[in-house]
């Protein structure tokens, strides 16, 4: 049972994920607190290795929480399936019917107005973040503006704007 739990859970998070990464982090919470699966802070703990790992972040949480919740190596596989197969299905689909979605205006309207529906869920992810559990000092809040203004930059390289704020952090505290 728990592993059909696992799939339709996961299978879930990947068919509404749209615009991955940070998107999903909201999906992701709500599924993981609703099931029991994992609490606040170790969602939190595991969303931070997930972005430290190669890949994207939700196959990560889905391989780390399918072992968590089924105690064995195939409850991670399967939650990592169930999060990819609707990515899969649509890009069979989209690569079968190239000639008929390419320029169509009912198409292009719904991916246009799902461009804020992803910065919502973006959103909702820093703020899921910003918990009591982690709160910004005014140092890193410094670091986070210095970094957002050096992006802003003509052609600054982020590999650099990722050192100075590594080097900065580790300066301060």
């Amino acid at each position: 049972m728990i592993y059909i739990q696992v799939f339709i859970s996961f299978l879930k998070i990947g068919l509404f994920g749209f615009g991955g990464g940070y998107s999903i982090i909201s999906l992701i919470q709500y599924e993981m607190l609703k099931n029991q699966w994992l609490s606040q802070s170790e969602l939190t703990d595991i969303i931070a290795i997930s972005q430290t790992t190669p890949g994207p972040i939700a196959i990560n949480c889905a391989t780390y929480v399918g072992y968590i919740a089924t105690g064995n190596i195939f409850g991670a596989a399967i939650a990592t399936f169930a999060v990819i197969l609707p990515s899969i299905i649509l890009m069979i689909i989209i690569c079968k019917f190239t000639i008929w979605l390419s320029g169509n205006r009912y198409i292009e309207n719904c991916l246009f107005w799902l461009r804020p529906t992803v910065l919502g869920f973006i959103a909702a992810a820093i703020l899921f973040l910003f918990n009591g559990e982690n709160f910004i000092d005014y140092k890193s809040f410094i670091i986070f503006i210095i970094s957002l203004l050096l992006m802003f930059i003509p052609k600054m390289n982020p590999i650099f704007i990722i050192v100075f704020a590594g080097l900065a952090g580790l300066l301060i505290y």
